[in-house]
């Protein structure tokens, strides 16, 4: 039941008998908070057509719809805006439809509908998953789950970056140092183990930089003749021409960081459809690149290297090949794009959820695919997102200052531990019920934390500030939804038709508004790539139940109708704060 739907056939009624124009693009919008009404129909577009002034229109409209609309209590008209009041009947009549509605306002795909291909991780194997990564993930995940909710097939998906320099330097600074050691002898996670490494490797490049730059060598020779550097790049090129040990050793460090990249997508409660390797990829890119030289939209360089020169579209000359032969991230994005395409001929999209500082590549990769005559290029969306910084200021992987993922949940759930225990929330949970509460809380304020803020934006995040049982975080909505469902169990509850010519007061209408704009917030979610849409629309609505629950009785009420009400609401508010949070990949309590 859609009041803009009914409003819309309604006032196209009144337009044919009144003026015998058939005019179906009538613009409805939520009334403006400083405005007395729910809904404004937006009615300059009919001055043309009609040949009167807006007031003129506005007030035919008003008393029009006044008088032969079932729904419409009254009107008020601001310049070209009539604003509309709508009574309680059709939010009753509402609550009636969806109240049997588990999963109101999320669509079930068919096989006929849109799929959409979501990247997201896409982590190198050569460190662990950070803090950058979790934004990330957090985005595609939830992306995924919001595309698919508004009625669209979703295979989540990741190019896992298993090859170039980066997996060559962690396997030299683990050959010089490592003692043949591995992630079982010293206890570590794999993917912090091969990490170590990473993060060794940059420190003795960096002094050998230092030292040649004394003995006289110019900072851009120093770093490319340091023998540290020089040993990766070797491997390298043993890599790419299939040396057995070399192609055996990078396969056992791999699947250490497989290991424990899959216990953090656990414990982050995520997961994926369709996985593509860059050591699979990057081969087919090349394939392309060759076809691109036939065809004249690449050119070779003196040294060797293959380019593309985009500078007449406003972007810039891009390397494809190093003089070498060996290939670079466009190489392996040309092949990954392509075998997709050809996994998914049907697809509608892929969506990259890469951070805003490759804005660059993803135009430059879009373009080349186009140039290259592949029609598909059209449906690729690069979800950019800004950076996450802490207190401490940004993150360096290289010089291992980052936040891992694994430490960083961790540290969430010791946070929420040590809240509820300090606010007295758990004293008859059990151990196990209050690790759980620690996890659901924990992660819940992480995950809600990140998706609130509109993708583009840049991240200060605190992880203090994030648990919170006030405001707009995650904790707020788990503890409210907990609310509802202790205010339900009490009474033994059970769903059932309200009466719809019950009164309602101003603060159940407003919930029941919101109630109303669940499934337009999912579509404005997917439209918009936006997480941040669904998590703002559940915090308002949250606000506005609690601001109903401190003021007004729901149980202790001698009218059995109006208990009955206001049960069936609290219920169904609890049910979409529910349905609202899955959608950001986040847990809530039956009980805090």
């Amino acid at each position: 039941m859609n009041i803009n739907t009914i409003l819309k056939a309604e006032l196209s009624q009144f337009l044919n008998s009144q003026y015998e124009i058939d005019f179906q693009n009538i613009e409805i919008q939520l009334t403006k908070k400083d405005f007395e009404g729910d809904v404004t129909l937006v009615i300059f577009p009919l001055v043309k057509l009609i040949r009167k002034s807006p007031s003129e229109i506005g007030s035919e409209i008003g008393v029009f719809l006044v008088n032969n609309s079932k729904y419409v209590e009254s009107y008020n008209l601001i310049q070209g805006f009539v604003n509309l009041v709508i009574n309680s009947e059709f939010y009753i009549q509402f609550l009636n439809e969806i109240i049997q509605i588990e999963d109101f306002g999320i669509a079930k795909p068919t096989d006929s509908d849109p799929l959409y291909l979501v990247e997201y991780s896409s982590p190198n194997t050569n460190k662990p998953l950070h803090l950058g990564h979790v934004r990330n993930i957090l985005l595609g995940y939830s992306i995924s789950k919001i595309l698919e909710a508004s009625g669209k097939k979703v295979n989540k998906t990741q190019i896992i970056n298993d090859r170039g320099i980066h997996i060559c330097k962690s396997i030299i600074a683990w050959l010089k140092y490592g003692n043949n050691t591995s992630p079982k002898d010293t206890g570590d996670k794999g993917d912090l183990f091969v990490g170590k490494y990473y993060v060794l490797f940059d420190k003795i490049y960096k002094e050998e930089i230092s030292e040649l730059i004394k003995d006289g060598h110019t900072k851009v020779d120093a770093e490319k003749n340091s023998s540290i550097f020089l040993e990766a790049q070797n491997l390298l090129i043993k890599w790419e021409s299939g040396d057995e040990k070399v192609i055996e050793l990078w396969s056992r460090m791999n699947s250490w960081v497989y290991e424990g990249f899959d216990k953090t997508y656990t414990d982050l409660g995520v997961d994926f459809d369709s996985y593509y390797y860059e050591s699979k990829t990057y081969l087919l890119g090349k394939e392309i690149i060759r076809k691109g030289l036939d065809n004249n939209i690449f050119f070779i360089k003196e040294d060797g290297s293959v380019w593309i020169d985009l500078s007449d579209e406003g972007l810039d000359e891009k390397i494809l090949l190093r003089s070498d032969g060996t290939s670079v991230y466009m190489t392996q994005d040309l092949g990954t794009a392509y075998l997709r395409y050809k996994d998914y001929p049907k697809m509608s999209g892929v969506i990259y959820t890469v951070g805003n500082e490759q804005d660059y590549h993803f135009k430059v990769l879009f373009r080349i695919l186009n140039k290259l005559g592949f029609d598909w290029s059209n449906q690729l969306y690069h979800l950019s997102y800004g950076m996450v910084d802490l207190p401490s200021g940004k993150m360096k992987s290289r010089e291992g200052t980052v936040v891992d993922a694994d430490e960083l949940i961790h540290e969430m759930k010791t946070n929420a531990s040590l809240l509820i225990q300090e606010l007295g929330k758990v004293e008859e949970f059990s151990i196990e019920e209050k690790n759980n509460l620690s996890s659901v809380i924990g992660l819940g304020a992480l995950k809600y934390f990140i998706l609130k803020v509109d993708p583009k934006k840049r991240i200060l995040f605190d992880p203090k500030e994030s648990i919170d049982f006030n405001g707009n975080t995650g904790p707020f909505i788990q503890y409210t939804y907990a609310r509802i469902q202790s205010l339900v169990n009490k009474e033994n509850f059970s769903k059932s038709t309200v009466d719809h010519n019950l009164k309602i007061n101003i603060k159940e209408k407003n919930i029941l508004k919101l109630l109303t704009q669940f499934p337009q917030a999912i579509k404005n979610s997917a439209d918009n790539l936006s997480p941040a849409l669904v998590a703002n629309y559940t915090y308002e609505l949250v606000k506005s139940f609690n601001s109903y629950y401190q003021s007004t009785s729901i149980l202790k009420v001698d009218d059995n109708l109006t208990k009955s009400f206001r049960l069936n609401l609290s219920y169904k508010v609890g049910l979409v704060i529910k349905s609202s949070m899955s959608l950001l990949g986040i847990d809530v309590p039956n009980k805090m």
